[in-house]
């Protein structure tokens, strides 16, 4: 049992309302829970277990902002299958990898990536305004799985920028609108959370106490969350999205600096 001064708590409890709030929206609320309990948290707590409470957490808050989509907007269940399945693998498989590979050498590759995504984003402001997806075939199945695949990988392993790396790849791979996309990468997102956290509870990495209350407020989070997104449309999406890629690459940065320093 781990003791927490209630100032920590509150912190930890402040942190998962605003990552659910995020991550409803755009998803990277990661970016926010993760980092937050790295810093609350003793600096003997083994990674898998701060990772562990991190999805406990996040499982909640996606879970009811899933269920807030799916009530307001149009899924393509075609795409949704192979994509939540694949997505549900890369995720376990990266779980019991975690304690195992080295993150030092994916922060600087996935870095590079956000920002060219916020570069492709914001010199095409068309992007994610207009729903086209493709035609449902089996090289759209194919790239739907190759998406889950890796991008669920990612989450086992590390876990932030989950979201928003999904809402991207089907914006601008499949052609969705940032809102049904925001809807999808939910849905897939939820299926990642969700193979990870079966896998960290098996191994016992799992801080209950703060996880619970976090995951209450995320809960509530994710809730509001998915109604502004629902109620404001793909171009607000798209202006809170080029702002979670900024905060995403500056934080990134900072790690990047930080491992290779030390």
């Amino acid at each position: 049992m781990i003791a927490l001064t209630g100032w920590t708590l509150a912190w930890l409890i402040g942190a998962a309302l605003l990552a659910g709030w995020v991550d409803a929206v755009v998803g990277g609320g990661g970016i926010i829970q993760l980092p937050a309990l790295l810093v609350g948290l003793p600096s003997g707590v083994p990674v898998a277990t701060v990772s562990g409470t991190n999805k406990l957490s996040s499982v909640a808050g996606t879970a009811t902002a899933t269920v807030s989509y799916l009530r307001s907007v149009r899924v393509r269940w075609q795409a949704a299958v192979p994509l939540v399945m694949a997505a549900w693998a890369g995720s376990s498989t990266g779980a019991h990898l975690v304690r195992h590979v080295p993150r030092k050498w994916f922060t600087p590759v996935v870095l590079v990536v956000l920002v060219g995504i916020g570069i492709y984003t914001l010199r095409r402001p068309e992007l994610g305004l207009q729903h086209s997806p493709r035609r449902p075939g089996i090289g759209s199945i194919v790239l739907l799985c190759a998406i889950g695949l890796v991008i669920g990988l990612w989450d086992g392993l590390v876990g932030p920028g989950t979201g928003s790396f999904l809402i991207i790849a089907l914006v601008a791979l499949l052609g969705y609108g940032f809102l049904q996309a925001s809807a999808l990468a939910k849905i897939a997102n939820l299926a990642t959370n969700l193979g990870a956290l079966v896998v960290f509870l098996g191994s016992g990495h799992i801080l209950w106490m703060p996880g619970l209350p976090m995951a209450a407020a995320n809960l509530t989070g994710g809730l509001l969350g998915s109604r502004t997104a629902i109620k404001h449309g793909s171009a607000f999406v798209r202006r809170v999205f080029l702002v979670v890629i900024v905060v995403l690459g500056v934080r990134l940065a900072w790690q990047v600096v930080e491992e290779f320093a030390g």
